[in-house]
């Protein structure tokens, strides 16, 4: 019973999680107006990896929280993927509403039929099925976030991408994972899927510490060491920084009225 709760509370920890980790995203998007650097085909494959994702965790009969977990993370992928249609290929936003209205339904209509098909397919003893929905949406999560491991390989830089999300995303990844930890049996699937991604999330954190973070901290250590130096006592002749500094670089005289030329 323990242990029934505990997948429970984490289940819906995670599902929590992944129910508003795409949220900083959208509203920095929509405060800045744009988009660069935010890879759109990432959202499109996240959108697609909540389906197999989303039978997998259904026909596998995790708890609740876990079942739903899939389908706010393909509504969220999808409305992000419309902002970067908006703001950074200047779609109309009626056509972006369609866009993403049509492969809503298509998608639900997929999952919808997998999963009575994984269902029938279950209760004759068919375990492939079910292994590729596994390996399917943790191929997808995969390449959704190794597409910005792209990008930062290219710009050496990590942008686009709010680390609010990646934390809160990374959070959901672990309770989700600890959560089937604590199911009735160890199902080794769920660990690779939250597992595969989690790790990859760590990843663009130290990415962001070496590529964003560290020069940053160089370069407010540079600015303070130079402010140090400021002083004009550490100037005693004329100077570029200095406030001494005549308009010729030396000092010049005023010469006197009543001086002979």
């Amino acid at each position: 019973m323990d242990n029934q709760v505990a997948e429970n509370v984490l289940g819906t920890l995670g599902a929590v999680c992944w129910s508003i980790q795409l949220l900083p995203q959208i509203i920095i998007n929509y405060r800045r107006h744009d988009t660069e650097g935010l890879q759109g085909s990432m959202m499109l494959l996240w959108a697609v990896a909540g389906v197999p994702l989303g039978v997998y965790n259904i026909v596998e009969e995790f708890n609740i929280a876990l079942r739903i977990q899939p389908q706010i993370l393909t509504t969220l992928s999808l409305l992000t993927w419309a902002q970067c249609l908006y703001y950074g290929k200047k779609y109309q936003i009626m056509k972006c509403c369609v866009a993403v209205t049509s492969l809503l339904l298509l998608l639900g209509g997929i999952e919808a039929g997998l999963i009575f098909a994984l269902q029938a397919a279950k209760r004759r003893g068919l375990e492939w099925p079910l292994i590729l929905m596994a390996v399917l949406s943790a191929c997808l999560l995969a390449a959704g976030v190794l597409r910005h491991y792209w990008d930062i390989y290219v710009h050496r830089t990590v942008r686009g991408i709010s680390f609010i999300f990646v934390g809160i995303d990374a959070a959901g990844d672990l309770f989700s994972l600890i959560s089937v930890l604590f199911g009735p049996t160890i199902n080794v699937l769920g660990i690779i899927i939250y597992g595969t991604e989690l790790i990859l999330w760590v990843g663009i954190f130290i990415c962001g510490g070496v590529f964003n973070l560290w020069p940053w901290i160089k370069k407010r250590s540079e600015q303070r060491d130079g402010n140090l130096q400021d002083p004009v006592s550490l100037h005693p002749m004329p100077s570029s920084t200095s406030v001494f500094r005549t308009a010729s670089g030396s000092q010049v005289m005023e010469r006197r009225p009543w001086q002979s030329s």
